[in-house]
């Protein structure tokens, strides 16, 4: 099998998954690459190597534009913050390599499009890794609505939740600020949901959107201790920053079939640790899904007979299903790391074919227009027209 090098930018959370993900990938799916962990690259020096000798990278850097410049690299991973995403592509673009980049693709809708362009014109293939696209059981979703068992569709409705901030005492990261950020829940969480809505809906039109921030000022993190989830790493008397992110965001969209839409997205709801999930409701059918739940698929048809209609709860765990016949045998589940790995097998294969795969930085361009949209009518309590706001666009 042939080889491509791989290097990895950032080394905490999504590093892990992906550096997990490399390692496998080629012993589940008949992939046309083996992919080398060549070299990862981060700060500081000391916990970058731990996470290279754990995790099997060949080698380490420091500095991100020798490692995406460097001759003996195939594909440039981007797990990195947020706003380091733009420059990165683009390098890695403008020196010819293949990128697979974490979402959200970057801060601003502008920068998409520079992003996009600079792919396009490298021709290199492009990936925005929106995982959940990659759960069975959200495949499954989109072929039953592609067979038309759903009918014509009328409402999207989503939600994503989580609880890791709500303590006042967890510090200010980099998620907490817009210059590294972006936005907060809305950015992060949101546009999972956005790129979900776009895959099985459709594009969206106009948008209406909220925010809040209901914790305006936080303690500074303590040095190394910068990643998501660090809870308790403040050390007393710290100095504090202020919150330049929403901790909630709410938006309502129409699609350009006609339907229409609703996201919640917050990092302020107690019990909920990832809770992913949405509903279709269509003219002939049903569709319900929760990333906690992720290897089930809630389904009613307005076709089976009356006595007997219902939701029912298909457990997507067979071969017939997307992506499970390179897995376990009927029956057993997968999980949330296998997405990456999903992901991954359709980028190999895009490069090895030379076509494209979904979702790219074009996709990205389209849900950053969405989300900055969403912003601008949180600050002026417009409804916000995407087509008008998204000049320059790609199409």
């Amino acid at each position: 099998m042939k080889k491509l090098n791989v290097a990895i930018i950032g080394a905490k959370f999504m590093g892990k998954a992906h550096s997990a993900s490399w390692s496998r990938v080629h012993r589940f799916f008949d992939v046309p690459f083996e992919p080398v962990l060549k070299v990862a690259c981060g700060r500081p020096e000391e916990p970058l190597q731990n996470f290279a000798d754990r995790w099997g990278w060949e080698s380490i850097s420091t500095d991100w534009k020798e490692t995406v410049n460097r001759p003996d690299v195939d594909i440039v991973d981007i797990a990195a913050p947020t706003f380091l995403h733009h420059d990165v592509a683009i390098e890695a673009a403008k020196a010819g390599k293949h990128v697979f980049c974490e979402k959200p693709l970057c801060l601003t809708h502008q920068q998409a499009v520079e992003m996009c362009a600079a792919a396009e014109k490298a021709g290199i293939v492009h990936y925005l890794n929106h995982n959940y696209r990659r759960c069975p059981a959200v495949s499954l979703a989109k072929q039953l609505i592609d067979e038309g068992r759903l009918g014509r569709l009328f409402h999207w409705r989503s939600a994503y939740l989580q609880s890791w901030i709500v303590d006042p005492e967890f510090p200010l990261t980099w998620h907490l600020r817009r210059e590294m950020a972006g936005s907060g829940p809305h950015a992060d969480l949101n546009s999972h949901l956005v790129d979900l809505a776009r895959f099985l809906v459709g594009d969206i039109t106009e948008v209406t959107a909220m925010t809040a921030q209901f914790i305006k000022e936080r303690p500074f993190p303590v040095e190394g201790s910068s990643g998501a989830f660090q809870v308790g790493q403040v050390a007393e008397g710290r100095a504090h920053g202020s919150v330049t992110v929403e901790d909630a965001a709410f938006m309502l969209a129409r699609f350009e079939n006609g339907a229409l839409g609703a996201f919640e997205a917050t990092r302020f709801a107690p019990g909920r640790k990832n809770y992913n999930t949405f509903e279709i409701y269509g003219s002939k059918g049903s569709i319900g899904f929760n990333v906690e739940r992720m290897n089930e698929l809630n389904f009613f048809s307005a076709e089976d007979p009356e006595c007997a209609q219902g939701f029912r709860n298909i457990l997507v765990t067979e071969p017939v299903h997307p992506y499970l016949n390179a897995w376990w045998p009927p029956g057993h589940i997968i999980g949330y790391e296998h997405t990456f790995v999903n992901a991954m097998a359709d980028f190999l294969k895009a490069v090895g074919s030379g076509t494209g795969v979904a979702p790219n930085f074009a996709d990205g361009v389209k849900e950053m227009a969405i989300l900055d949209a969403a912003l601008e009518s949180a600050q002026t309590g417009r409804t916000i027209n995407i087509a008008r706001r998204a000049v320059g666009q790609v199409a």
